[in-house]
């Protein structure tokens, strides 16, 4: 399976969209920051929003087309599934 997910910092000031075949390790490396980057300085880590596919192509074609919406659009996807932002890992990986 790939995943496309959305993560935001504490106060859901910053997003950041990204794209893996494993979801529970690729939240673990940003949290912990692991990899050196956008999440690691802004300290983003909190997983709102995921979807999947088997198609690798079409989880990075959505992955581009949400990075070109505007804050708006994302924030309503977001809201779309999870409504309070909350941190959706702390239920997926316990």
């Amino acid at each position: 399976m790939y995943y496309v997910y959305m993560l935001t910092n504490w106060n859901n000031k910053v997003l950041y969209t990204g794209v893996t075949n494993n979801l529970e390790r690729r939240i673990y490396e940003h949290k912990n920051k692991l990899v050196k980057g956008f999440t690691a300085k802004y300290n983003v880590g909190k997983l709102v929003y995921f979807d999947y596919t088997s198609d690798v192509i079409s989880a990075i074609a959505r992955e581009k087309e949400i990075k070109g919406w505007a804050r708006k659009k994302k924030n309503e996807l977001i809201e779309s599934i999870n409504p309070q932002w909350n941190d959706l890992s702390k239920e997926l990986f316990r």
